[in-house]
């Protein structure tokens, strides 16, 4: 799967949000800044061309269905700058985050959540609890 632009991830975020086939109306109105018509119809072409939507023409109107849910591919994204820009290292992700800023107790409680969750001693508990 291909790294979106900033544009075309943007549209694709819109995409995402509506949850249904969107047309280029539709994306226009959600847009932050205005943006002409046919760059918005440049940016779904590519976005076409490179696997991320369907078109089906209904009448006048192109509508536009996302084929990569929005979960996968930020799952992909984030794998890559873990990889890339800290050595799949989750904790120097972390303290790069919040280095100086410190952790609230909040934000500690939830990894520590999160990471239970995802150890293996909770997946083989989950597990002995399914065979029951």
């Amino acid at each position: 799967m291909k790294r979106l632009p900033e544009s075309e991830l943007e549209i694709m975020m819109i995409i995402w949000a509506y949850g249904r086939a969107v047309n280029r109306m539709e994306i226009e109105e959600r847009l932050q800044k205005e943006v002409a018509a046919p760059t918005i119809l440049s940016f779904l072409n590519r976005l076409e061309a490179k696997g991320f939507v369907s078109v089906e023409k209904i009448g006048k109107i192109n509508w536009y269905t996302p084929l990569i849910r929005e979960e996968e591919y930020l799952q992909k994204e984030s794998r890559k700058i873990l990889q890339k820009m800290y050595q799949n290292s989750l904790k120097n992700f972390v303290m790069a985050l919040y280095d100086g800023d410190g952790l609230s107790s909040q934000d500690i409680d939830d990894l520590r959540t999160f990471i239970e969750e995802k150890s293996p001693a909770a997946e083989s508990g989950r597990r002995e609890e399914n065979t029951d």
